[in-house]
């Protein structure tokens, strides 16, 4: 194994590849033959049809490694929850979640932050991708620069895309630093202010859960473009805490004053 080899293993070692309920086995052996030509090892599958089975193996074409050690997950953020970062591929454009990049643009990006743990590169369902939701769920955009014409591409052949532009930055000499900067929040970390920030608004009567509209959405949008690290994320779960606390005091001294006589009003002396 030359050096360059070597510096490959060791860069592209943290990545993982995320198929979100592929439909077709063969797909999966085909993206896992994908993976092994440009490196890429870590195979996560979200609910997928078919596997393990012949047809996978046959597309694997001797990729039966990355196969073999493939995690099925029954949901993506059980595939992304110890990431550091996950980056959406995406064909269309939405009304949130960011402008999606090229992979060329985004592989010094990727490489800095899979420096510092594990990196998801999520790929959707054959037919229509992935829902907004799940693209929400991720840090990152990415979109294959395309004919616009005719955009659609093989699953297999998206992930070996990303994938040799992700190798050919790291031959080029492209990497991260893993001691640059501040430890930067994971996937699952940023879940947990979602979920907290969810609560406190609704317990501050900021956010109505039965009719939600796209707050939430704008926030993870918001939030995951931040960047944010741990001690960040930290900071903002404490401002939300007291903000929960203040709305405890406010709602108990409400029913105080609503269970006291007279709505909390003093009586005059019998």
């Amino acid at each position: 194994m030359t050096s360059a080899d070597r510096t490959s293993v060791n860069a592209l070692g943290a990545f993982r590849v995320v198929l979100v309920e592929t439909s077709h086995p063969g797909n999966i052996g085909a993206a896992a033959r994908a993976m092994k030509t440009m490196g890429l090892r870590h195979l996560y599958l979200v609910n997928p049809t078919g596997f393990p089975g012949a047809e996978a193996t046959a597309r694997a074409a001797g990729a039966d490694d990355v196969l073999y050690h493939a995690r099925v997950v029954s949901d993506l953020s059980d595939a992304l929850k110890d990431c550091v970062l996950a980056c959406a591929t995406t064909a269309r454009r939405r009304e949130i979640g960011g402008v999606p990049r090229a992979p060329r643009g985004l592989a010094a990006e990727l490489l800095s932050a899979a420096a510092k743990g594990p990196v998801a590169l999520v790929f959707g369902r054959e037919s229509s991708g992935l829902n907004n939701a799940e693209v929400l769920q991720c840090q990152l955009t990415l979109e294959i620069p395309a004919n616009p014409a005719y955009s659609s591409l093989n699953l297999a052949s998206a992930v070996q895309v990303v994938g040799y532009e992700l190798r050919t930055a790291v031959l080029a000499g492209v990497s991260g630093d893993p001691d640059s900067g501040e430890e930067l929040a994971g996937v699952g970390e940023l879940e947990g202010l979602y979920a907290h920030f969810e609560a406190a608004a609704t317990a501050l009567g900021f956010h109505d859960p039965e009719h939600p509209k796209k707050l939430m959405a704008r926030v993870r949008a918001l939030f995951g473009k931040s960047r944010l690290t741990h001690s960040e994320v930290q900071i903002l779960r404490g401002l939300l805490s007291a903000g929960e606390r203040r709305a405890g005091d406010l709602e108990r001294i409400q029913a105080t004053l609503t269970d006291s006589p007279a709505g909390g009003a003093e009586q005059p002396p019998g």
